[in-house]
């Protein structure tokens, strides 16, 4: 045992305290843990180190249980550290094993006691808000970072920016982004990406024009989020280009599973049904992204049974699919009429691969049966569907179609309902409901239901097509 007399800190002990401690939590050792955090305590150790006290927190962050949160807080009131790198690995600790609420309190923490809060915690710490979405604490860091001089680093920049991006403020992320005095890629791609989560293709492809003006380099994820940015917007002609200069500029582009499965996207979306396979035949290795993204190029195109071939060699190959992939030949046994291997589809999902089906899956499933007819087992599928699928409008919508094409009113007339129940303001379910009435010959339930519309403001949206004209 040490003595708690004062005493400079030997290397080797301090080696060997970390070693333990490292071992202890790749082993999930709690326990052990503790108790060399009360010698640690005993013998004053703790105090004279602060690479101490950060292996100490990290051991605990490293375990998974709940109640570790109230022992750092203890730890921290009982060990007093000294330095903010403890404080650091905390917080990107909490967040790491998902309390990011934790984090920002001691965010707070560091803010009263006087530390210094430096770049790697004010990054931790916006990735927290983003967790909980809080968007006013995420707004008060970068209040901060303003008052406190860190606006011209790069690295805090960037986190903004994707902070802002993922709380869906992406003109405040523009903002962030102009103001950053010298950007890098990082920062970029973020916005980038911003602008195409919320449909800003135009604002994207203008920031990926502006990229050399800027003095920065494309790399794989600009090229990757630009091509699905082309994809949104079907404009392949400027896909193809940018895919010109991925084989230019890109060593072993056929390696990057995200960039591949963009052009297999593109392509897919504008109908090159040939291309896309040819891109995915020349892939170094299929992962399931990839084999998801032919999937859907197919059965967008209408080539079902493609999709249903590429399944089957998906699992003959051992590649485990994911629930996109299901939703996809689960739909294209629908256009096929195949009734009983989508069902059998279906069942695989958590019997084979323990995939819990979600609202489109079963919605899949209803068409699969009303498509043929079978609007019997399309209503036990609603009726044994648990509460989280049936809350989705996709579903009842879909048996409402077949209730349509097959003339049955008073089912239809009750998956209306339903479908109005959860998304009073859809339009699309009163136009499937009028077209069943006048089916049907019922002229009269067409002026109720033209007359209800008009009570609540309600109009059909009226369609439009995309063209372009000098490019």
């Amino acid at each position: 045992m040490f003595t708690a007399t004062p005493f400079f800190l030997d290397a080797s002990i301090h080696e060997s305290f970390s070693n333990l401690l490292a071992r202890f939590s790749q082993t999930n050792n709690l326990r052990s843990i503790k108790k060399i955090h009360a010698q640690l305590l005993t013998t004053g150790i703790i105090f004279m180190s602060y690479t101490l006290q950060t292996d100490l927190v990290y051991a605990y962050t490293k375990c998974s249980q709940e109640n570790n949160i109230q022992t750092l807080t203890k730890f921290f009131n009982s060990s007093i550290p000294t330095h903010p790198v403890p404080f650091n690995s905390l917080l990107s600790g909490f967040v790491r094993n998902g309390h990011p609420f934790v984090a920002l309190k001691t965010l707070s923490l560091m803010h009263v006691n006087g530390f210094c809060i430096d770049t790697y915690a004010l990054c931790s710490s916006l990735t927290a808000s983003c967790l909980i979405r809080s968007v006013g604490f995420g707004k008060q860091i970068h209040a901060h970072v303003v008052k406190s001089g860190w606006g011209s680093s790069v690295f805090i920049g960037s986190a903004l920016v994707d902070f802002y991006s993922k709380s869906t403020a992406v003109l405040d992320a523009a903002k962030v982004f102009d103001e950053i005095p010298v950007k890098n890629t990082v920062c970029a791609n973020a916005l980038l990406s911003a602008y195409f989560d919320a449909k800003m293709w135009a604002n994207g492809l203008e920031l990926f024009r502006m990229i050399p003006s800027l003095n920065l380099c494309y790399d794989n994820w600009t090229f990757s989020v630009a091509l699905s940015i082309c994809a949104g917007l079907y404009a392949v002609e400027l896909g193809s280009q940018i895919h010109a200069k991925v084989i230019r500029t890109v060593c072993n582009a056929r390696t990057d599973v995200f960039l591949v499965s963009s052009l297999i996207d593109l392509y897919g979306k504008c109908g090159f049904v040939v291309k896309a396979k040819q891109i995915f035949s020349t892939a170094v290795f299929a992962d399931v992204v990839l084999w998801t993204s032919m999937l859907g190029a197919y059965g967008r195109n209408g080539h079902h049974k493609d999709v249903i071939r590429l399944f089957n060699e998906m699992l003959t190959k051992k590649v485990r699919p994911d629930g996109v992939a299901f939703v996809t030949v689960i739909s294209a046994c629908g256009h096929t009429g195949q009734v009983d291997l989508g069902t059998e589809y279906f069942e695989s999902m958590s019997r084979d691969f323990g995939l819990n089906p979600s609202p489109e899956h079963y919605g899949c499933l209803v068409d699969l049966f009303c498509r043929a007819g079978e609007l019997e087992n399309a209503w036990k599928v609603v009726d044994k569907m648990p509460s989280k699928a049936s809350a989705s409008v996709s579903v009842w919508g879909a048996l409402l179609s077949a209730c349509c094409d097959h003339g049955h009113v008073d089912l239809g007339k009750f998956a209306a309902r339903r479908a109005l129940e959860l998304d009073p303001m859809n339009t699309g379910v009163y136009v499937l409901l009028s077209n069943m009435y006048a089916k049907c010959g019922l002229w009269d339930e067409i002026g109720d239901l033209r007359e209800s519309m008009r009570d609540q403001g309600l109009k059909k949206d009226i369609g439009r097509s995309w063209i372009g004209v000098s490019g």
